[in-house]
């Protein structure tokens, strides 16, 4: 792909398996199918800003949820996983409405708008960190378990708090490093991932973006979370036999923790994994007709349902989170303030 793209001859722009978009030509679609997938992307922006609103009221509700049952300074990474979710949800508002906008770019801030925003950098970055996050919950679990003895003595608190820092900060330089070089603002509209030095470059990118984001990731889900649920196994199989419940609560704990981050694993390998494929597609073999299709929107919005739907797996499957969500709902406050008046009486004695 060269640097010199002509104005006038017709684009679209597709987004891949990153987040990245592409800038292709027209030649190749009719006016209907033109118009047709111009209908489609028009609904599809406006359910991505639906998952928006959705995600960063479940993602903050989560969060609170976790410091209000003092989990946060125990399960620091999975605070850290709700706040990237949270950080996402947000700037998917943010950038689809500007988006529905159709704004006109002008001078530097039009640039910012385009690289920062429009270009959707901000809610990638926050999914590359969610990768890398789930990938060191997934090392720290597998050490706290797996290597309990060591990691009592040499996993530290500092080391905890500098992996989820590290999450952020490789991220955000990751997404910025990338679309600044590769993005151009031509009369008003935004052109992101565009201007590569070479097409084995940016071929060279994908494949390299998806064995690192993907591929080892998910290696990494298996491996760890198939070690201790062994163990678990193993050690809830020798309490049987010894009839003893003396480190029950703790064993519940982590279970309930393993459960949750093995299935917001299985979500993310799931969701992400259509995106991935479509995006490698469309730079292997160029020729299908993969972009702007009914295919690529669902893959699209498969992964930015990953952060609508993980906020449901922590209020159903980790204890502490459940225990505060439930004493929130009105209707339960009403029947246990019942129950409560039932058991003492009308004259206040315990009937």
């Amino acid at each position: 792909m060269t640097e010199e793209i002509s104005t006038t001859s017709e684009m679209s722009v597709a987004v891949t398996a990153t987040g990245m978009t592409q800038i292709t030509g027209g030649s190749y679609m009719t006016s209907s199918s033109a118009a047709r997938s111009s209908h489609v992307y028009f609904y599809f922006q406006w359910a991505v800003l639906v998952i928006g609103v959705v995600g960063t009221a479940t993602n903050a509700l989560i969060i609170y949820a976790i410091v209000a049952s003092k989990q946060h300074k125990k399960q620091v990474l999975i605070v850290n996983q709700n706040a990237l979710d949270l950080f996402s949800s947000f700037f998917l508002i943010i950038t689809y409405s500007l988006r529905l906008c159709n704004i006109q770019l002008t001078g530097s801030t039009g640039y910012l708008l385009c690289t920062l925003l429009l270009s959707e950098s901000l809610i990638w970055g926050g999914f590359v960190g969610s990768s890398i996050n789930l990938a060191i919950v997934s090392i720290e679990r597998y050490l706290k378990i797996v290597h309990r003895t060591w990691s009592k003595k040499h996993l530290r608190k500092w080391m905890i708090y500098s992996a989820a820092a590290f999450a952020w900060i490789g991220s955000l330089i990751y997404t910025l490093a990338l679309v600044f070089p590769t993005t151009k603002v031509i009369a008003g509209v935004c052109y992101p991932y565009a201007f590569w030095s070479s097409e084995m470059a940016t071929v060279a990118h994908m494949i390299w973006s998806f064995v690192s984001f993907y591929a080892i990731t998910l290696l990494l889900f298996i491996f760890c979370y198939w070690r201790i649920l062994s163990v678990i196994r193993h050690q809830a199989s020798v309490m049987a036999g010894h009839n003893t419940s003396g480190g029950s609560s703790y064993n519940r704990i982590q279970a309930s923790v393993v459960k949750t981050m093995v299935l917001v694993s299985v979500l993310y390998a799931i969701t992400f994994m259509p995106n991935y494929v479509s995006g490698l597609l469309q730079y292997l073999l160029p020729n299908l007709p993969i972009r702007n299709t009914g295919y690529h929107y669902a893959s699209v919005f498969m992964v930015f349902l990953y952060i609508c739907v993980n906020p449901f797996i922590y209020a159903t499957k980790l204890d502490p989170v459940k225990e505060i969500l439930l004493r929130m709902i009105p209707c339960k406050k009403i029947s246990e303030q019942a129950t409560e008046n039932v058991a003492t009486g009308p004259s206040g004695n315990t009937t």
